[in-house]
């Protein structure tokens, strides 16, 4: 299941591109989704902590523009948007 993930605010800075593209075996929720962003952000940005807190503090939101929680089930193929917190808190 490939998800695509649009990235917004300061999560901007994690790709030159204003997306990441994540491919898992089955099917996941949010909150897998958020662990997976949380191993890239710690790979590549390792000195940056800040980063990290940007994404366990972020809201994520569906392709309908609402914010979904942690439980949400992903579909395939679905394009799904990390929106940090604004002012980092």
């Amino acid at each position: 299941m490939k998800i695509k993930l649009e990235l917004f605010g300061v999560c901007r800075e994690f790709s030159e591109q204003d997306y990441l593209d994540f491919n898992f075996e089955s099917d996941i929720k949010i909150k897998d989704l958020r662990k997976e962003v949380e191993g890239f952000v710690n790979k590549n940005f390792p000195e940056n902590k800040n980063f990290l807190e940007m994404v366990k503090k972020s809201a994520f939101s569906s392709q309908a523009n609402e914010i979904v929680d942690d439980d949400f089930k992903l579909d395939k193929n679905q394009t799904i948007s990390i929106i940090p917190p604004i002012g980092g808190g």
